[in-house]
Protein backbone atom coordinates (compact mmCIF):
# COMPACT_ATOMS: atom_id res chain seq x y z
CA UNK A 1 0.00 0.00 0.00
CA UNK A 2 1.06 3.29 -0.57
CA UNK A 3 1.98 5.70 2.36
CA UNK A 4 -0.14 9.37 3.10
CA UNK A 5 2.79 11.69 4.46
CA UNK A 6 3.20 15.53 4.28
CA UNK A 7 5.28 17.85 1.87
CA UNK A 8 7.99 19.93 3.86
CA UNK A 9 7.63 23.04 1.71
CA UNK A 10 4.49 23.47 3.86
CA UNK A 11 7.45 23.34 6.85
CA UNK A 12 9.79 25.36 5.71
CA UNK A 13 9.18 28.23 8.59
CA UNK A 14 8.64 25.50 11.21
CA UNK A 15 12.14 24.02 10.63
CA UNK A 16 13.92 27.22 10.44
CA UNK A 17 12.36 27.94 13.54
CA UNK A 18 12.53 24.97 15.75
CA UNK A 19 14.51 22.62 13.63
CA UNK A 20 13.93 19.82 11.54
CA UNK A 21 13.71 17.16 14.76
CA UNK A 22 10.71 19.47 16.65
CA UNK A 23 8.68 19.84 13.47
CA UNK A 24 8.31 16.34 12.33
CA UNK A 25 7.40 15.33 15.96
CA UNK A 26 4.34 17.61 15.10
CA UNK A 27 3.60 16.25 12.29
CA UNK A 28 3.96 12.37 13.46
CA UNK A 29 1.81 13.92 16.76
CA UNK A 30 -0.68 14.44 14.29
CA UNK A 31 -0.71 11.16 12.32
CA UNK A 32 1.33 11.35 9.61
CA UNK A 33 4.68 9.28 9.29
CA UNK A 34 6.30 10.14 6.11
CA UNK A 35 7.81 13.09 4.85
CA UNK A 36 9.39 14.51 1.65
CA UNK A 37 12.12 17.24 1.78
CA UNK A 38 11.58 20.66 -0.24
CA UNK A 39 12.52 24.03 0.32
CA UNK A 40 14.42 22.69 3.55
CA UNK A 41 18.01 23.13 3.35
CA UNK A 42 20.13 19.91 3.55
CA UNK A 43 22.73 21.58 6.42
CA UNK A 44 24.43 18.80 8.42
CA UNK A 45 22.01 19.92 10.86
CA UNK A 46 19.30 19.39 9.64
CA UNK A 47 20.29 16.02 7.87
CA UNK A 48 20.94 14.93 11.49
CA UNK A 49 17.67 15.67 12.93
CA UNK A 50 16.35 14.64 9.82
CA UNK A 51 17.79 11.06 10.81
CA UNK A 52 17.20 11.39 14.55
CA UNK A 53 13.38 11.64 13.49
CA UNK A 54 13.82 8.36 11.86
CA UNK A 55 15.37 6.74 14.55
CA UNK A 56 13.38 8.80 17.51
CA UNK A 57 10.04 9.07 15.71
CA UNK A 58 9.61 6.36 12.95
CA UNK A 59 9.63 8.94 10.67
CA UNK A 60 10.17 7.99 6.58
CA UNK A 61 12.09 10.48 5.07
CA UNK A 62 10.48 9.67 1.76
CA UNK A 63 11.99 11.61 -0.64
CA UNK A 64 14.53 14.39 -0.93
CA UNK A 65 14.15 16.96 -3.85
CA UNK A 66 16.72 18.48 -5.94
CA UNK A 67 17.10 20.66 -8.92
CA UNK A 68 18.80 20.25 -11.83
CA UNK A 69 21.20 23.54 -11.87
CA UNK A 70 20.84 26.03 -9.04
CA UNK A 71 19.47 29.21 -10.46
CA UNK A 72 20.68 32.58 -9.96
CA UNK A 73 19.61 33.73 -6.66
CA UNK A 74 17.70 30.43 -4.96
CA UNK A 75 19.28 28.26 -2.26
CA UNK A 76 19.49 24.57 -2.92
CA UNK A 77 21.55 21.57 -3.87
CA UNK A 78 21.76 20.48 -7.77
CA UNK A 79 22.49 17.49 -9.29
CA UNK A 80 24.77 19.27 -11.55
CA UNK A 81 27.32 20.93 -8.56
CA UNK A 82 25.99 18.76 -5.69
CA UNK A 83 25.35 15.08 -7.21
CA UNK A 84 27.98 13.54 -4.68
CA UNK A 85 26.86 15.61 -1.37
CA UNK A 86 22.96 14.28 -2.24
CA UNK A 87 23.55 10.49 -2.76
CA UNK A 88 25.85 10.64 0.54
CA UNK A 89 22.54 12.48 2.15
CA UNK A 90 19.84 10.21 0.04
CA UNK A 91 21.73 6.70 1.53
CA UNK A 92 22.31 8.15 5.04
CA UNK A 93 18.53 8.76 5.13
CA UNK A 94 17.60 5.20 3.53
CA UNK A 95 16.07 7.67 0.90
CA UNK A 96 15.33 5.69 -2.25
CA UNK A 97 13.72 8.68 -4.32
CA UNK A 98 14.43 11.91 -5.44
CA UNK A 99 12.45 14.77 -7.29
CA UNK A 100 12.92 17.91 -9.44
CA UNK A 101 9.89 20.37 -8.62
CA UNK A 102 10.19 22.05 -11.84
CA UNK A 103 12.27 22.41 -14.63
CA UNK A 104 14.22 25.78 -15.15
CA UNK A 105 12.51 28.87 -16.44
CA UNK A 106 14.26 29.17 -19.74
CA UNK A 107 13.86 25.14 -20.32
CA UNK A 108 9.96 26.48 -20.91
CA UNK A 109 10.66 28.57 -23.76
CA UNK A 110 10.70 25.96 -26.97
CA UNK A 111 10.32 22.56 -27.43
CA UNK A 112 13.94 22.47 -28.01
CA UNK A 113 14.58 23.88 -24.60
CA UNK A 114 12.30 21.16 -23.15
CA UNK A 115 14.09 18.49 -24.90
CA UNK A 116 17.63 19.45 -24.08
CA UNK A 117 16.17 19.59 -20.20
CA UNK A 118 14.78 15.96 -20.54
CA UNK A 119 17.76 14.31 -21.96
CA UNK A 120 19.77 16.08 -19.26
CA UNK A 121 17.84 15.22 -16.51
CA UNK A 122 17.54 11.03 -18.26
CA UNK A 123 21.58 11.21 -17.67
CA UNK A 124 21.62 12.13 -14.09
CA UNK A 125 18.74 9.63 -13.93
CA UNK A 126 20.66 6.68 -14.64
CA UNK A 127 23.66 8.09 -12.94
CA UNK A 128 21.68 7.55 -9.75
CA UNK A 129 19.84 4.47 -10.87
CA UNK A 130 23.91 2.87 -10.18
CA UNK A 131 23.11 4.08 -6.28
CA UNK A 132 19.94 2.55 -5.87
CA UNK A 133 18.40 6.07 -6.49
CA UNK A 134 15.50 7.07 -8.80
CA UNK A 135 14.68 10.68 -10.09
CA UNK A 136 10.96 11.52 -10.63
CA UNK A 137 9.53 15.10 -12.17
CA UNK A 138 7.06 16.85 -10.35
CA UNK A 139 4.30 18.77 -12.63
CA UNK A 140 2.81 22.25 -12.36
CA UNK A 141 -0.08 23.72 -14.57
CA UNK A 142 2.87 24.82 -17.30
CA UNK A 143 3.73 20.95 -18.40
CA UNK A 144 0.13 20.66 -20.35
CA UNK A 145 0.92 23.68 -22.38
CA UNK A 146 1.48 21.97 -26.02
CA UNK A 147 4.65 22.66 -28.36
CA UNK A 148 3.04 21.49 -31.96
CA UNK A 149 -0.05 19.57 -30.29
CA UNK A 150 1.69 17.48 -27.29
CA UNK A 151 1.84 18.48 -23.99
CA UNK A 152 5.10 19.92 -22.21
CA UNK A 153 5.12 16.63 -19.73
CA UNK A 154 4.58 14.18 -22.48
CA UNK A 155 7.42 15.97 -24.09
CA UNK A 156 9.73 15.92 -20.44
CA UNK A 157 8.30 11.99 -20.37
CA UNK A 158 9.50 10.50 -23.38
CA UNK A 159 12.66 12.15 -23.77
CA UNK A 160 13.42 10.75 -20.02
CA UNK A 161 12.74 7.25 -20.07
CA UNK A 162 15.04 6.48 -16.82
CA UNK A 163 13.66 8.74 -15.04
CA UNK A 164 8.99 9.16 -13.34
CA UNK A 165 6.73 11.42 -12.53
CA UNK A 166 5.49 12.60 -9.22
CA UNK A 167 1.79 13.96 -10.23
CA UNK A 168 0.46 16.82 -8.19
CA UNK A 169 -3.21 16.52 -8.90
CA UNK A 170 -4.28 20.07 -7.97
CA UNK A 171 -2.38 21.42 -11.30
CA UNK A 172 -3.24 18.74 -12.93
CA UNK A 173 -6.59 20.08 -12.86
CA UNK A 174 -5.58 23.58 -13.46
CA UNK A 175 -4.10 22.96 -16.07
CA UNK A 176 -7.41 21.44 -17.31
CA UNK A 177 -7.01 17.58 -17.42
CA UNK A 178 -8.67 14.95 -15.12
CA UNK A 179 -6.52 14.04 -12.40
CA UNK A 180 -7.58 10.29 -13.02
CA UNK A 181 -7.77 9.87 -16.08
CA UNK A 182 -3.58 11.57 -15.87
CA UNK A 183 -3.17 9.00 -13.30
CA UNK A 184 -4.16 6.26 -15.36
CA UNK A 185 -2.68 7.37 -18.27
CA UNK A 186 1.01 7.66 -16.28
CA UNK A 187 0.78 4.19 -14.15
CA UNK A 188 3.75 2.31 -13.70
CA UNK A 189 6.19 5.59 -14.10
CA UNK A 190 4.50 6.97 -10.80
CA UNK A 191 5.87 7.09 -7.56
CA UNK A 192 4.53 9.41 -5.33
CA UNK A 193 1.38 11.74 -5.73
CA UNK A 194 0.60 15.34 -4.25
CA UNK A 195 -2.54 15.72 -2.61
CA UNK A 196 -3.79 19.06 -2.43
CA UNK A 197 -7.35 20.05 -2.96
CA UNK A 198 -8.62 22.50 -5.73
CA UNK A 199 -11.14 25.00 -4.22
CA UNK A 200 -13.31 27.50 -5.95
CA UNK A 201 -13.35 30.54 -3.38
CA UNK A 202 -15.97 32.40 -2.39
CA UNK A 203 -15.53 36.50 -3.83
CA UNK A 204 -14.44 38.71 -1.18
CA UNK A 205 -16.15 41.78 -0.28
CA UNK A 206 -13.66 43.86 -1.65
CA UNK A 207 -15.11 42.43 -5.14
CA UNK A 208 -18.47 43.96 -5.22
CA UNK A 209 -17.30 47.22 -3.79
CA UNK A 210 -15.42 47.51 -7.30
CA UNK A 211 -18.50 46.83 -8.57
CA UNK A 212 -20.32 49.37 -7.05
CA UNK A 213 -17.87 52.14 -8.16
CA UNK A 214 -18.24 50.78 -11.58
CA UNK A 215 -14.72 49.27 -11.96
CA UNK A 216 -15.98 46.18 -13.98
CA UNK A 217 -12.61 45.45 -14.73
CA UNK A 218 -11.23 45.35 -11.34
CA UNK A 219 -14.63 42.86 -10.08
CA UNK A 220 -13.58 40.83 -13.20
CA UNK A 221 -9.94 40.58 -12.29
CA UNK A 222 -11.17 39.20 -9.09
CA UNK A 223 -13.82 36.98 -10.75
CA UNK A 224 -10.85 35.19 -12.62
CA UNK A 225 -8.83 34.69 -9.71
CA UNK A 226 -11.23 32.49 -7.57
CA UNK A 227 -9.02 29.15 -7.44
CA UNK A 228 -7.37 28.28 -4.60
CA UNK A 229 -5.75 25.57 -2.32
CA UNK A 230 -7.25 23.85 -0.15
CA UNK A 231 -7.32 20.96 2.57
CA UNK A 232 -7.64 17.46 1.22
CA UNK A 233 -11.46 17.31 1.03
CA UNK A 234 -12.15 21.26 1.47
CA UNK A 235 -12.48 21.32 -2.29
CA UNK A 236 -13.59 19.97 -5.29
CA UNK A 237 -11.04 17.10 -6.02
CA UNK A 238 -12.93 13.58 -6.07
CA UNK A 239 -10.01 11.95 -3.35
CA UNK A 240 -11.34 8.22 -2.77
CA UNK A 241 -11.24 7.97 -6.48
CA UNK A 242 -7.61 9.49 -6.69
CA UNK A 243 -5.66 7.66 -3.82
CA UNK A 244 -7.62 4.36 -5.55
CA UNK A 245 -5.90 5.27 -9.05
CA UNK A 246 -2.86 6.27 -7.51
CA UNK A 247 -2.28 3.22 -5.65
CA UNK A 248 -3.19 1.17 -9.07
CA UNK A 249 -1.24 3.17 -11.01
CA UNK A 250 2.08 2.05 -8.32
CA UNK A 251 2.46 5.26 -5.75
CA UNK A 252 4.37 4.15 -3.18
CA UNK A 253 3.57 7.86 -1.40
CA UNK A 254 1.14 10.15 -0.91
CA UNK A 255 1.81 13.49 -0.16
CA UNK A 256 -0.53 16.20 1.75
CA UNK A 257 0.63 19.97 0.37
CA UNK A 258 -0.96 23.09 0.27
CA UNK A 259 0.91 25.85 -1.09
CA UNK A 260 -1.27 28.85 0.65
CA UNK A 261 -2.88 28.58 3.43
CA UNK A 262 -5.40 31.99 3.79
CA UNK A 263 -4.55 32.65 6.86
CA UNK A 264 -5.02 28.96 8.56
CA UNK A 265 -1.97 27.92 10.50
CA UNK A 266 -0.20 25.08 8.63
CA UNK A 267 -0.90 22.60 11.73
CA UNK A 268 -4.36 23.04 11.44
CA UNK A 269 -4.69 22.35 7.41
CA UNK A 270 -2.71 19.57 8.04
CA UNK A 271 -4.85 18.03 10.77
CA UNK A 272 -8.03 19.01 8.43
CA UNK A 273 -5.98 17.31 5.78
CA UNK A 274 -5.42 14.09 8.25
CA UNK A 275 -9.40 13.85 9.55
CA UNK A 276 -10.83 14.39 6.35
CA UNK A 277 -8.90 11.05 4.49
CA UNK A 278 -9.24 9.42 8.23
CA UNK A 279 -12.89 9.81 7.52
CA UNK A 280 -12.82 8.86 3.74
CA UNK A 281 -11.67 5.31 5.12
CA UNK A 282 -7.79 5.76 4.38
CA UNK A 283 -6.76 5.48 8.54
CA UNK A 284 -4.46 1.95 7.28
CA UNK A 285 -2.26 4.48 5.03
CA UNK A 286 -0.74 7.22 7.68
Amino acid sequence: MAKIGVQAMMLRDSFAEVGAFETLRKVSAIGYNAVEISQIPMTPENVAELEKSQTELGMDIASLSVMMEKPVGRPGESLKDDFDKIVDDAKRLDTKLLRIGMLPFPAMKSIDAVVDFAKETNGYAERLQEHGISLYYHNHHIEFAKFDGKYMLDIINENSPAMGLEIDVHWVQRGGLDPVRTLDKYAGRTAMVHLKDYRIGILPESAFGLLETGDIAGFMAEFKNVVQFAEVGEGNLDFPSIIEHSQAAGAQYLLVEQDELYGRSVWDALQTSHDNLVGMGFRDLF
